[in-house]
């Protein structure tokens, strides 16, 4: 591809999300030139907010795209994405990659046997603050997530497995980089024929541990995670937009400290001299940046360059993989 002529892109999907799809790649060395949703109404908003040609059937694009994002229900994600890339077009679709590995994989297959791009939108990958804390995520020991939202009548057609905890899936799998070596879990429906609520303990060859908890009919939205590590702990709270990374402080060995001989009244405050003397204490803010450009800036130039993305279909193969074992425990404690 000519380095001057710029990438024509298409959005497949104009639900709640690929509206910001739309809005955001209008901002990026690209071409917004199409965009297909059987919906009316949908065609109808692309048009009159963004002036783009839209489409009832996505296979309309063919053609007329180099690259989409594929914005549309997890049960067509292996349809229409092996359309996509069977046509030699790039791809960057929505997490979850699909409803089960075999199609995910079949969607990598797909990509490889066209030498396309395939990217997946596991846009928590792209947090400033979580790629702040990459170094610890590497020896994570123990991870703790809470992933929590009032009922939002989307992606019904899943489960808050695929539709929720995959993001802290991915996460953790992107931190410990172990093959998982059981799975204990246990959720249920409350609103949904799928479950809305579950938790999940994951135990990994290397030792580490991840207790996941998702929730989808929560009165309140929380999104909360701690990564411990022998270098220290990192605390976020995505809801509030703070967090905190604790580490230890260069030459700190608790070993070698005599405890004995510390004389207590000469310490003077205790937390100054645990917090200025022996760890380093670092406050992350949290709403810095726009994950999701960001993740779409990548693809972008990931088209252009042909370069692997941040997160390859391999990736998002894997995290529902992990899903799946914690689905399949789910049922055998199905709720009658």
């Amino acid at each position: 591809m000519s380095s001057d002529k710029k990438i024509r892109f298409g959005v497949v999907g104009v639900g709640h999300l690929g509206k910001h799809h739309m809005r955001l790649l209008e901002g990026l060395d690209c071409e917004l030139v199409g965009v297909a949703d059987p919906s009316e109404e949908a065609r109808k908003f692309a048009e009159d907010t963004h002036q783009v040609q839209t489409y009832a059937d996505y296979r309309d694009l063919k053609g007329k795209v180099d690259a989409v994002t594929v914005v549309v229900p997890t049960a067509m994600h292996r349809e229409v994405g092996c359309f996509f890339l069977n046509e030699g077009i790039d791809v960057l679709v929505e997490k979850p990659i699909a409803r089960t590995a075999a199609d995910g994989q079949a969607i990598v297959d797909a990509a490889s046997a066209n030498d396309c791009i395939l990217a997946v939108g596991h846009v928590e990958r792209f947090n400033p603050a979580l790629r702040a804390v990459e170094e610890l995520g590497k020896s994570a020991r123990y991870i703790e997530s809470h992933r929590l939202a009032p009922f939002s009548f989307r992606s019904t057609d899943i489960g808050v497995v695929l539709d929720l905890m995959i993001h802290d899936l991915d996460l953790v799998l992107a931190f410990v980089k172990s093959p998982i070596k059981s799975v204990e879990a246990f959720g249920g429906a409350v609103f949904t024929p799928a479950e809305d609520m579950a938790s999940a303990i994951i135990k990994f060859e290397n030792g580490a541990v991840a207790h996941l908890t998702a929730n989808r009919v929560a009165l309140k939205p929380m999104r909360k995670m701690r990564v411990f590590s022998k270098e220290g702990y990192v605390s976020l709270d995505f809801q509030s937009a703070q967090g905190m990374l604790v580490k230890k402080a260069p030459g700190w060995d608790f070993e070698k400290l005599d405890m004995k001989s510390l004389d207590r009244a000469e310490m003077g405050d205790l937390w100054k001299f645990v917090f200025d003397g022996l760890l380093q204490v670092e406050n992350l803010q949290l709403d810095t940046g726009n994950p999701l450009l960001a993740e779409l800036e990548e693809f972008v130039n990931c088209v252009k360059n042909r370069t692997r993305p941040t997160v390859p279909g391999e990736e998002g193969v894997a995290a529902v993989a992990a899903a799946e074992r914690v689905l399949s425990v789910i049922a055998e404690n199905r709720w009658e």
